[in-house]
């Protein structure tokens, strides 16, 4: 028992102090969080704070479950296998969003729930006891304080309390806790990072083995081409498809798209992996499409459908929760283009409004993705896309009204193609 408790505690002291932790709980999906920190001793505390206390942890036992590993992997797999668990467990809402993480801190964040009356869970206490999930229950003294009580396993499968802290009320962050863990989790600024998630992810996806042959003896991310490189970005039916096209045969140019073509076998499994491996798997796409525009734009224009904007706008605003003002603001090193990733010469952004974008949708019915579904059911998800793809620098996109004809929209690309890439 002894040996297990120090080894729960040498692991928080390896990943920060637990008491130094500021925890966030989703309560309403359009709010902002309650904020609290943690104390070894009682403080004065205003009744207010405590009630709010009371309306997230009263009741019903609350557990929160923690996912605690700086290994990136082992944290996104085991959080996706612990939600999927708890959401097959759980009554539709009764599970919480919960954060923890150190202030200003990249990397810090561990994402976990919040549940009430966890223990009428069938194997619950088997469910979640495991070497990466700290689990935490929340009590109301006599005094009416509120304590979070930090438990670990003995070897002989009996719970031991690790810890007690006094919760006190925590100041607001100026960006979302989420925010921290972006790069690298959700958006990859390298080669060879997004490199080394997709040889962690062979263990549980062994074609992948074939992707990465394919990449590296393929790959080439230098760019002797002279010919101008124009990317087309946008949601789904602001007319991209009918653009690029158009745009192919004006300027007979070649015509690319991101993800490659070549990627197509091993998609949809990894569309439906947790979004670490997906992003991976995205972010390896566009380095392919590199290559690919190298070669190209020896011979001609280059004009691409989707790249680096998309892979980052789309990571970027799924992972960080609630409001639009929760995105990192403009400016922020998360919207930065990858250093080695080679870069177009004109991005065009087309946009059209919402009710025009969902009439062309209803016409078009073609097979969408998780994240393209969440497009047209969750407005404030496409506000967030939105905005992430106009905060994208070096380069930052134009943004074009795709509303008029496709003929008129076409010439009036033409001429910002010859006014910036002088065609």
């Amino acid at each position: 028992m002894f040996l297990r408790l120090n080894m729960a505690k040498r692991v928080l002291c390896r990943l920060g102090q637990w008491c130094s932790r500021v925890f966030a709980v989703e309560c309403e999906p359009n709010s902002d969080p309650v904020y609290f920190g943690l104390s070894k001793n009682p403080q004065a505390s205003l009744s207010g704070e405590q009630q709010t206390f009371e309306k997230i942890f009263g009741g019903a036992k609350s557990y929160s479950l923690h996912i605690c590993t700086d290994d990136r992997f082992q944290r996104a797999m085991r959080y996706e296998d612990l939600k999927n668990n708890l959401i097959s467990a759980l009554p539709r809402g009764s599970l919480l969003d919960v954060f923890s993480f150190l202030p200003d801190v990249k990397n810090s964040l561990f994402r976990g729930f919040l549940i009430k009356d966890a223990e009428a869970i069938p194997m619950f206490h088997e469910l979640v006891m495991g070497s990466w999930v700290n689990v935490c229950t929340y009590v109301q003294e006599e005094d009416g304080q509120w304590w979070q009580h930090l438990w670990s396993k003995s070897e002989d499968a009996t719970e031991v309390l690790v810890d007690k802290y006094c919760l006190v009320p925590a100041r607001m962050p100026q960006y979302h806790p989420s925010t921290l863990n972006i790069m690298g989790n959700d958006v990859f600024y390298s080669f060879g990072d997004a490199h080394k998630v997709m040889e962690k992810s062979v263990e549980i996806i062994p074609e992948t083995k074939e992707l990465l042959e394919l990449v590296d003896q393929n790959l080439t991310l230098k760019r002797d081409g002279q010919f101008p490189v124009i990317v087309i970005e946008g949601l789904d039916a602001t007319g991209k498809t009918t653009l690029t096209r158009s745009l192919t045969a004006e300027l007979s140019a070649a015509l690319l798209g991101s993800p490659p073509q070549c990627l197509s076998p091993w998609r949809q499994r990894f569309d439906s992996e947790p979004a670490l491996l997906r992003r991976a798997f995205y972010a390896m796409g566009n380095y392919i499409t590199a290559s690919q525009i190298a070669v190209a734009s020896q011979h001609s224009p280059v004009v691409v459908d989707r790249y680096w904007h998309s892979t980052a706008a789309y990571a970027i605003a799924t992972a960080v929760a609630g409001k639009v003002s929760n995105l990192p603001g403009p400016g922020s090193e998360v919207y930065r283009w990858p250093s080695d990733l080679l870069r177009p010469d004109l991005v065009l952004l087309l946009t059209v409004s919402p009710e025009e974008r969902l009439r062309r949708l209803s016409v078009r019915g073609v097979e969408k993705t998780r994240e393209e579904a969440e497009l047209e059911a969750n407005h404030l998800f496409r506000t967030k896309v939105e905005q992430a793809y106009k905060r994208v620098e070096d380069p930052a996109c134009v943004v074009v009204d795709a509303s008029p004809p496709p003929d008129q929209v076409l010439q009036q690309v033409l001429l910002l193609i010859r006014d910036k890439c002088h065609l």
